[in-house]
């Protein structure tokens, strides 16, 4: 089996699974006519397909007919109900890519009645632009070969790492839920920039730009962004008095804290 050949379905047509779609599209990997799509909403599946290019069904007995690879897309607490509704449907040479925080690999297996050939998947919505972070856990039954497609696929939308499972829940509130807390970032420093003059459309552009410049270095040099920081810290000067301003209001510390809160938020969804 290869990406070019793999037909890709998505049960749920909600933000991710059109951020997913729209990237696998863009990067090439795929095209429009491999992927399908159903949500019980009318109103997804269209605007799935308007955004995407790709198909949407009218049911989930037909998405996973013309499916061979099955991404579960819908919030963890519909995820029983949905596996009840498809564990009969599937066949055994079908994998089940669940990106539903919380889920895991034991607890799909139950509800999909024994099926073994599933995957879980922590995606983030940034694969749309093609610089998605993602980890990536397998369960015992999904062949090497199956492991290396889906790597493949998710790598073509951005960066994905396979972890063992228990480590998902840390990816969760890393990169899953990290988009949002650099969206507040640059807000807060185009912000600042406003306060200081700037027009907000020249804050805000200059803002993103500096954190994706700086987020490149990081991932382009392999030095520790400790040393990238220091480099660009002259001895009295104006980024001292930056940086010592974002260390007396906790900066640190609240990055740490919000990985931390979300990474026990997964946990609780899987306990409840």
């Amino acid at each position: 089996m290869s990406i070019t050949s793999t037909t890709i379905g998505f049960l749920g047509a909600g933000q991710m699974a059109t951020a997913l779609a729209g990237g696998f599209i863009s990067s090439n990997a795929v095209s429009a006519d491999q992927i399908f799509a159903y949500d019980h909403l009318e109103a997804a599946r269209k605007r799935f397909s308007e955004n995407t290019r790709a198909n949407s069904v009218d049911s989930v007995a037909e998405l996973i007919e013309k499916s061979q690879l099955i991404f579960l897309a819908v919030k963890p607490q519909h995820l029983p109900d949905l596996a009840k509704e498809i564990s009969s449907l599937l066949k055994p040479e079908q994998t089940i890519i669940s990106i539903a925080a919380g889920v895991t690999l034991s607890q799909l297996n139950l509800f999909l009645d024994g099926k073994e050939n599933l995957i879980r998947i922590m995606p983030n919505t940034p694969c749309l632009v093609g610089e998605g972070a993602a980890g990536l856990a397998t369960a015992a039954g999904v062949s090497e070969e199956t492991t290396q497609l889906v790597m493949q696929l998710m790598q073509s939308v951005g960066s994905c790492e396979q972890v063992p499972e228990k480590l998902l829940d840390a990816v969760t509130g890393l990169s899953g839920s990290g988009p949002a807390y650099v969206f507040q970032f640059i807000e807060a420093l185009s912000d600042g920039g406003v306060f200081a003059g700037l027009p907000r459309a020249t804050a805000t552009k200059l803002a993103a730009q500096t954190v994706l410049g700086a987020a490149k270095m990081v991932l382009d040099t392999g030095q520790h962004p400790g040393e990238l920081k220091d480099a660009v810290t002259s001895p009295g000067g104006t980024t001292i008095a930056g940086l010592a301003a974002l260390e007396r209001n906790g900066f640190r510390s609240a990055a740490i804290e919000a990985v931390i809160a979300a990474t026990k938020r997964s946990q609780e969804l899987r306990e409840n």
